[in-house]
């Protein structure tokens, strides 16, 4: 009786979500003859009886597929429909961590439909959810009170482009992928990388399921199933988590730039039809971040009367005070905006890293046995604020490459090598976008005015062909200062009509997971965070944008309690902890958030 509204829409979302999760399984079971593999205990947990450890590590059921995806997003759902298209007869399967397609996506969004012109060319005949074109481009700079109206710079000019809902456009993409013959399982998270005897990726394994936050399995306790491919194609987006360890085994960041990140926060909205203006495209820089911050806006108007509207703050800044969430609800404020937002609802909540270090942070794509495409990657052209086409080409390239080099592969016991998938995306659009925009973003390095001077020189003067290459000079968590030389950042209260305190926004974004596992943040080591509270003033308090981190008062010392359940999977925590002590690992498939039209 004294349980909730929203605790019970809860409740019920994560029992829909594990009856999913369960039909699912028995029907992968039935769809498919799977064969039992033995799996080596490696747990330091070290309170399991034998009886445990022997239920833990039974044998998983595996199934052989010629391509297995990681990640139902743009890149991998191209991938997928890319491979059918060229040969019906693969056998195709995509994973998905979240409880359906396009669950975890989430995008400003205003796409380029290039890809999507070559992949499917009558996508509008087929319903693809493009439904409002870009019409009117605008750009200002901001002030406290003010709006400059600028000259819209020419990578923002929007023709022939529209604006989407990217959750959507992948749940539709999805369709297309099923109708073609890809098998797709929402729902399964995949953690782990399988490998051959001679180092080549052998495929993926799925996260186990029913293992409570004492590490003890749970009378629900299923193992993972093992999913072997010829080809594994990794589309997990920014900073996959399986991508971190490809990078370390096979060295693929070697002679590129660190990758930059930027944190998105976004919010949808439905206002009164006269503030509305269909088409209408708008992008900010200025206040209400300093000229140190790389940060700026986005507010886009679809069908419906509603409004997309966010803020990106570049997760390069140094001081350990700033605190994008709010950062984004002072901005709501600004006279330009609020006079858009005034009398409308908020319905919906998200937030997600991106990359920013654009081509010269961009690893080396391929490694025997799999590929990296799309967001995993990094190929975000930041002064487009454009990432989809870019993401799905280089899954239709990869496809592409996967089709040849499975012809003449004929061994079993190890994985395919994409020998020229890296040559493909060097030698097409994809990279010509991205190198005519190389200097850019390096250049807010400098700070916002000497950049805008820069930027204008490069594209205007140079149309992005300058003889000479700027890089990005560290990572981001570096740039991160002690807090005593640093100056504290007072927000206003939120009024909750224009901005909200951060846990009404939560529900909004329907995140949710079962409490009752190990949370997926995995802190190192505690005393390295408790320097970051003593020194950097408890960052990740502030630059998660899901009240993930909080330090709690106790008798004797403030101890961090990890909120796991709130986690909106942006992986921020694991790109700016300033000790590199946070992790993002997958929790079990089908928790997280639940993005509808984002």
């Amino acid at each position: 009786q004294n349980t909730s509204r929203a605790e019970t829409v809860a409740s019920i979302t994560m029992l829909g979500r594990l009856a999913l999760r369960g039909s699912r399984l028995s029907l992968f079971r039935t769809k498919h003859r799977l064969v039992h593999h033995t799996f080596r205990w490696s747990s330091t947990t070290a309170t399991l009886s034998e009886e445990e450890k022997e239920v833990m590590q039974a044998p998983r059921e595996s199934d052989q597929f010629d391509v297995v995806i990681v990640g139902a997003g743009p890149s991998g759902l191209s991938a997928a429909i890319r491979l059918k298209q060229l040969s019906s007869d693969l056998k195709v399967c995509v994973v998905e961590k979240g409880a359906e397609v396009g669950a975890h996506i989430l995008s400003g969004a205003v796409i380029e439909p290039r890809a999507l012109n070559e992949l499917i060319p009558d996508w509008k005949e087929k319903g693809a959810p493009l439904n409002t074109e870009a019409k009117d481009d605008r750009f200002y700079f901001l002030t406290e009170s003010r709006a400059l109206r600028l000259p819209t710079p020419i990578t923002m000019h929007n023709k022939g482009n529209y604006i989407v809902s990217l959750s959507n456009l992948c749940r539709w993409l999805g369709t297309q992928a099923e109708n073609l013959g890809v098998e797709i399982y929402p729902g399964f998270s995949a953690s782990e990388v399988l490998y051959h005897g001679d180092g080549s990726v052998k495929g993926i394994a799925t996260k186990d399921l029913g293992i409570g936050k004492d590490g003890r399995p749970k009378d629900s306790f299923t193992r993972g199933m093992e999913l072997h491919a010829k080809v594994t194609l990794f589309g997990e987006g920014c900073r996959g988590s399986l991508t971190k360890g490809l990078f370390k085994k096979f060295n693929l960041r070697e002679g590129v730039d660190p990758q930059s990140f930027g944190l998105g926060i976004k919010e949808l909205w439905t206002v009164p039809p006269e503030q509305h203006k269909l088409g209408m495209v708008v992008h900010t820089i200025g206040w209400p971040v300093n000229t140190k911050v790389y940060g700026g806006s986005f507010m886009y108007h679809l069908e419906d009367n509603q409004v997309a509207i966010g803020y990106v703050v570049g997760l390069d800044y140094d001081n350990p005070y700033v605190n994008p969430y709010r950062e984004f609800q002072r901005f709501k404020h600004h006279p330009l905006i609020k006079s858009v937002l005034e009398g409308g609802t908020c319905i919906s909540y998200g937030a997600r890293a991106i990359n920013e270090g654009g081509l010269q942070s961009v690893p080396a794509l391929s490694f025997p046995g799999g590929a990296l495409i799309g967001c995993t990657a990094g190929f975000l052209n930041v002064p487009k604020i454009k990432g989809t086409h870019n993401a799905m080409k280089t899954g239709m390239l990869a496809a592409e490459a996967a089709v040849d080099a499975i012809k003449g592969h004929a061994k079993d016991d190890s994985g395919v090598l994409l020998a020229d998938y890296q040559s493909r995306v060097q030698n097409s659009w994809v990279w010509e976008d991205l190198k005519s925009v190389r200097n850019i973003r390096p250049s807010f390095q400098w700070g916002l005015l000497p950049a805008l001077a820069y930027s204008a020189i490069d594209s205007y003067l140079f149309w992005g062909k300058a003889p000479w290459t700027l890089r990005m000079k560290h990572a981001d968590h570096e740039a991160l200062r002690p807090a005593a030389q640093c100056q504290k950042i007072e927000y206003p209260k939120p009024d909750g009509k224009i901005s909200f305190d951060l846990l009404t926004n939560l529900q909004r974004s329907g995140t949710n997971h079962e409490e009752d596992q190990p949370a997926h943040l995995k802190v190192r080591n505690m005393d390295l965070a408790r320097e970051s509270y003593e020194v950097y003033g408890a960052p990740e308090s502030r630059f998660c944008p899901a009240g993930v981190y909080e330090w709690v008062d106790t008798d004797t010392k403030p101890r961090l309690q990890i909120n796991a359940q709130n986690c909106l999977h942006c992986k921020t925590c694991d790109i700016k902890d300033r000790n590199q002590n946070i992790d993002y690992t997958v929790p079990e498939g089908g928790g997280g958030p639940a993005y509808v039209g984002m």
